[in-house]
């Protein structure tokens, strides 16, 4: 998360005390009435192989690949979004749809080996939300029973503008007033829909393997912590950033066209702010938009091409590349404090600013650009890729043609383990420390809390106080925790439920000479960058001896943050300087070392001596190693969390009105010729879009006259970048709403495709008393683009 408002502490203080006193919880999501209308996409199988039973093999095309995107955007108004801890940031409509994109690689001839990378335009990924496909995929029978607990890994983009309230645990529910199951149920129906549609479209293919750098789309946001790693490791590398993207491109056997684009780039999903209230998947929703629009015009990509811009070693990223500053109060326009990023001794005045800082539109056109940055070098690196393809390393082949996976839950709580030069060390118990309240530059914190913090002596006793009340840290956690001063102790709070994961996923994959680590954290550059050198070292030394010789040196990547959400992981070195990031790494000082320690004992797993489980449900045997158990299991809280958000109880369009009808309506003409694109807008008397998600649907359409079948073709709908749906209550007493569509012409069309006769469309869903839902829709007036 880029920060957490000074409310958490309070509102956690509040929530504790309500569930001490026990009251009953307010709305019970159980009984709400909602639909989740999911229009169905057709399921066409490929001529390629077998899915299940796996095909011969065929020279120079390695391994089985299938690819699926589905919509999983939730609830678009009035639920908080996840990301910046802003109460007040409730949802009023959708910019753009949110998916998960499914890539699933096997190998040809073991059935088992397996696995499916998921990229979901969430904020991370979830324990429960994972739990939840697992489950549906049990309930869909033998046929899914390759899928499982081990090579299933479920990442976030890391936008911030998604809606909330689906997480597993206390403290990410808490600013979202709660769990919301309509929220949880769409990114779980919608993830395993689009593991469906990968899996149906399973067949032979290759994959080939690409770098490139990005110009100017991140920076680091805490160089203060980067540089207190060792200058000597500083010096290996010419930024304080990983720059690169990697691209991971599936091609099919067979006609030899590309099925999709698999990407890692670290950047964070802050570019929109937290002013915004419109549902995007930030910049990565917008490169993989963007990808796939070009994809569908391309002779070289296949209809339903799917593109993934996976997040990497994001903690300590920045999309917002101008640096930050101090936007209010005596030093305004100056850059904020470089140690405790404060203004005037404040943390709220500072802001860090996107490529079009300056517009007062909530961060869209930084978004929008940044997401283009992402998207031209993709797009430069694929075409290079498709047109130069010797100058490409393809993922090795025969007996190197290796698909692995493992996953294995640990208890970070208490865990103790050898360091690399030997000493004992041990990770702890969950807890955040005061400089997490302060947030980042991304999004600042409030009232007087700072980053770099180390308890000060002049800190404002009211929150120990509250700490307190909450769980008071005993002396073994403090000394745990080290240079850590607790403000909360959520590993040890059990009250009504455990706060934040004391139980960790670790998770690895290898296809061939690539190897993905799945990091249930957000890594930070440094952090990253040395897990990813353990894998690099540990693969040469003991499961890649026959690639060694080949010449094919292992390629590794970090996507996350998957699984189980566990807030950051930074180096002992950037703990210690106990920024924003260090005070979010959950299990103390050595957090980093004890993935590291792990990883060490598991890329061996990963070798050919490896025997997969037939229903990926336990870790690899290996015959020389030993046998590994799939650890404690976390527990799933979706049946016991708290809400305390409002259902929708009724709708009503006013009286002796109707709904759909038009409350403003467009202009017969609107001229392509000004210099600005013009911006066509129409209301309508509207109902609550909490009542049926419309998934893989829409709640607004542009519709285009075709003179020569004399019909209307839809033109944009609301996944589209440019069209704009949003809602807002008039009058909660009589139920009465206003749905708007805005269309933003697309800058990037030529204006002469632009001409032409247009119409708005709006579809709602209005609930009744009774708990009826209906359907309805609304037409805007005709207009002409001259």
């Amino acid at each position: 998360m880029a920060r957490t408002h000074w409310m958490v502490a309070v509102t956690a203080s509040c929530i504790a005390l309500v569930a001490t006193i026990s009251l009953l919880r307010f709305f019970s999501w159980t009984t709400s009435t909602y639909l989740i209308s999911h229009d169905r996409p057709q399921i066409v199988l490929s001529n390629g192989p077998n899915k299940d039973a796996g095909p011969s093999l065929i020279d120079g095309q390695s391994y089985l690949l299938g690819v699926g995107k589905a919509d999983i955007t939730g609830p678009v108004a009035e639920i908080e979004f996840m990301g910046y801890a802003e109460p007040d940031q409730l949802g009023t409509g959708v910019r753009q749809r949110l998916y998960t994109r499914a890539f699933i690689i096997g190998d040809l001839e073991r059935t088992a080996d397996r696995f499916v990378y998921l990229t979901l335009d969430t904020q991370s990924g979830d324990t429960a939300v994972r739990d939840g496909i697992l489950n549906r995929l049990k309930e869909l029978g033998p046929k899914y029973a390759l899928y499982g607990q081990q090579n299933i890994a479920v990442t976030g983009t890391h936008s911030h503008s998604g809606p909330g309230a689906w997480l597993n645990y206390l403290l990410p529910q808490i600013p979202s007033k709660g769990f919301n199951k309509q929220s949880y149920e769409a990114i779980v129906e919608g993830s395993v829909r689009a593991i469906q549609l990968a899996h149906e479209s399973l067949q032979a293919g290759t994959l080939q393997i690409g770098s490139i750098t990005v110009p100017d789309a991140n920076i680091n946001r805490s160089p203060f912590s980067y540089l207190a790693n060792p200058q000597e490791e500083r010096n290996q590398y010419e930024d304080m950033t990983e720059t690169d993207l990697t691209m991971l491109k599936l091609r099919a056997a067979s006609d030899g066209k590309d099925i999709g684009i698999l990407t890692w780039y670290a950047t964070h999903g802050t570019s929109m702010h937290a002013n915004n209230s419109l549902v995007t998947g930030d910049n990565k929703g917008v490169a993989a938009a963007l990808f796939e629009n070009y994809a569908r015009s391309s002779s070289t990509a296949s209809p339903g091409f799917v593109a993934g811009f996976s997040q990497s070693s994001v903690g300590d990223t920045s999309p917002n590349t101008l640096g930050a500053f101090c936007e209010t109060g005596p030093q305004q326009g100056q850059l904020c404090d470089y140690k405790t990023s404060l203004c005037a001794g404040k943390a709220l005045p500072c802001h860090a600013r996107g490529h079009h800082w300056g517009l007062n539109d909530a961060g869209t056109a930084s978004t929008y650009e940044n997401g283009r940055r992402q998207y031209a070098s993709a797009r430069k690196l694929y075409e290079t890729m498709v047109n130069k393809p010797n100058q490409f390393e393809y993922i090795s082949s025969g007996q190197d043609a290796l698909v692995k996976s493992m996953h294995v839950f640990v208890d970070f709580a208490n865990r103790t383990f050898p360091s690399a030069n030997g000493t004992m060390v041990r990770t702890c118990p969950a807890a955040l420390g005061y400089s997490f309240a302060a947030g980042t530059s991304d999004g600042p914190g409030n009232r007087d809390f700072k980053q770099h913090n180390h308890g000060d002596a002049d800190a404002n006793p009211l929150w120990k106080v509250v700490r307190n009340s909450i769980h008071k840290p005993g002396q073994d956690q403090i000394t745990c925790q080290g240079v850590k001063p607790i403000l909360l102790d959520v590993g040890s709070t059990l009250k009504p439920y455990l706060w934040t994961p004391n139980i960790v996923d670790l998770q690895f994959f290898r296809v061939g000479n690539l190897f993905i680590i799945v990091s249930p954290g957000e890594a930070t550059t440094m952090a990253g960058r040395r897990w990813k050198a353990l894998v690099q070292s540990t693969a040469e030394a003991t499961v890649m001896d026959s690639a060694s010789q080949s010449g094919n040196s292992p390629h590794v990547v970090l996507g996350g943050p998957a699984n189980s959400y566990t807030h950051y992981i930074s180096t002992p070195e950037e703990y210690a300087i106990q920024r924003y990031e260090g005070a979010s790494t959950l299990y103390g000082e050595h957090t980093l070392e004890g993935y590291l320690e792990l990883t060490k004992k598991f890329i061996p797993y990963l070798s050919h001596l490896s025997a997969t489980q037939a229903n990926a449900t336990t870790p690899p045997i290996h015959p020389d190693l030993p046998l590994l158990g799939p650890g404690p299991f976390p527990p799933i809280n979706t049946n016991a969390s708290y809400s305390f958000i409002s259902p929708v109880i009724r709708d009503s369009p006013g009286f002796f009105k109707s709904y759909g009808t038009i409350l403003s309506d467009v202009l017969p003409t609107y001229s392509l010729s000004d210099p600005s694109p013009p911006v066509i807008e129409a209301s309508f008397i509207g109902a609550n879009p909490r009542n049926n998600l419309r998934l893989g649907a829409t709640f607004a359409l542009v519709e285009r006259y075709d003179s020569r079948r004399s019909t209307w073709l839809p033109f944009r709908s609301d996944a589209d970048w440019s069209l704009v749906f949003s809602w807002e209550r008039t009058s909660t007493a009589l139920a009465t709403s206003t749905a708007s569509i805005r269309w933003e012409l697309d800058d990037y069309l030529d204006r002469d495709e632009l001409r032409g006769t247009y119409r708005l469309r709006y579809f709602g869903d209005a609930k009744s008393l009774s708990g009826r839902i209906e359907a309805f829709e609304g037409v805007s007036g005709e207009f002409r683009l001259v």
